[in-house]
């Protein structure tokens, strides 16, 4: 059934959420790791409650990482320096329960696995990647979650600047958009749970909110009008918040850290995992194809499918799904995808130069959407026309 008007919702979360604090820790001990040595192989998994940080997972590396030290830095920089936020990185245990990668695993990736791939590094792991790009907003990304990350970017600039002493770092956003097909015509309805100082009145944080955070950053959309919806701290108090109101656990904000739901998803979360995890490199890859892919004018919208096996050094698969927006046909951006782009796991790395220490800067407001990361480039769309032609 045709459905042409729709309300379509996403989510982000603040630097401070308990499951980005996790995000952001395993992230820096990557980074340390490839600083030190860019042949790392890292899998870091950070677990945080109440007052305590556990880091494990698999790490082969030459570097020594300080892990504590990392965690404290992370949670630091966050402004988690009192214990009544929820965390105090001064007081914090950290327990490191890393050890070394299993060696079944890294002969398949490093080229040692079966005799038809020697020499030749295969994928991390199996699975599959996805990624998207659309016209609607100018970074071509989902409005719902570019304007959601947008919330929560100014929800850390108010609190990081001291121009509201009284918020604290946690904290969450919501944006509904009434969509006419695929075209955002007006936001329906946005929600903020800002954790906040006890002694504030609702009264004053629901009018700081609405008029200091949502409506700086969302009425330069055009799109707030009279009937717009506000949700303000909808339990009436958010005190208690941090690993003390709920824990924390690396990877379990996928659909934040993508699409806000607009497009599929593979299931492989991406913080505290070198580049030869295809989890990671290759749903980079996927968003900087479909991105020049729509850039390119080839389609309105586009989502490509990436799959890999493990130890296996190409992909399994290609798709294209342009939801009947291509203006040439799809098996046509398919072919010149394979032409253009080198999807096998070390052309991705030497692609997007992903042996760097880059990582910790995702792990907050999403990994698509933001210039600074190499795999928003769109320096590939003339060699793209030039292949359909």
């Amino acid at each position: 059934m045709e459905n042409n008007h729709y309300l379509f919702t996403s989510e982000s979360v603040g630097e401070g959420h308990p499951d980005k604090l996790c995000d952001q820790i395993s992230d820096g001990i990557l980074d340390e790791c490839l600083r030190q040595d860019s042949e790392s192989h890292v899998a870091a998994e950070t677990f945080a409650c109440q007052a305590l940080v556990l880091v494990g997972g698999e790490i082969n590396t030459k570097a020594y990482v300080d892990v504590q030290q990392v965690a404290r830095n992370v949670a630091k920089r966050i402004g988690y320096s009192n214990p009544d936020y929820g965390l105090d990185y001064n007081s914090m245990a950290v327990l490191n329960m890393i050890h070394s990668q299993s060696a079944d695993i890294n002969q398949g990736v490093v080229g040692r696995g079966l005799e038809e791939f020697k020499g030749q590094q295969g994928a991390g792991d199996q699975g599959m990647m996805f990624g998207f790009a659309c016209r609607e907003t100018p970074e071509l990304m989902p409005a719902p979650i570019s304007y959601a990350h947008k919330l929560m970017l100014k929800s850390a600039e108010l609190r990081k600047s001291g121009k509201v002493t009284w918020f604290r770092p946690d904290a969450k956003g919501q944006v509904t958009i009434e969509y006419e097909g695929h075209k955002p015509v007006h936001i329906d309805t946005v929600v903020i749970s800002q954790q906040h100082d006890p002694g504030v009145t609702y009264d004053e944080i629901k009018h700081t909110i609405i008029e200091r955070l949502i409506k700086p950053v969302l009425e330069p959309t055009g799109l707030l009008d009279e009937k717009t919806k506000y949700f303000v701290n909808p339990t009436g108090q958010f005190c208690i918040g941090g690993p003390v109101g709920d824990s924390g656990l690396t990877g379990r904000k996928i659909i934040v850290d993508t699409y806000g739901g607009m497009g599929r998803h593979g299931g492989g979360a991406f913080s505290g995992k070198d580049p030869s995890k295809v989890d990671r490199s290759a749903a980079y890859m996927a968003r900087y194809i479909a991105k020049n892919i729509v850039a390119a004018e080839l389609a309105e919208r586009c989502e490509i499918e990436l799959a890999y096996a493990i130890g296996v050094p190409f992909p399994v698969s290609i798709m294209a799904e342009t939801f009947g927006t291509a203006t040439v046909p799809e098996y046509k951006i398919v072919e010149a995808v394979k032409q253009v782009f080198d999807c096998s796991p070390s052309g991705i790395i030497t692609t997007l130069d992903l042996k760097r220490p880059i990582y910790e800067a995702t792990a907050t407001y999403g990994h698509f959407g933001r210039s600074e990361f190499p795999w928003e480039q769109t320096d590939k769309v003339q060699a793209l026309r030039d292949c359909i032609k």
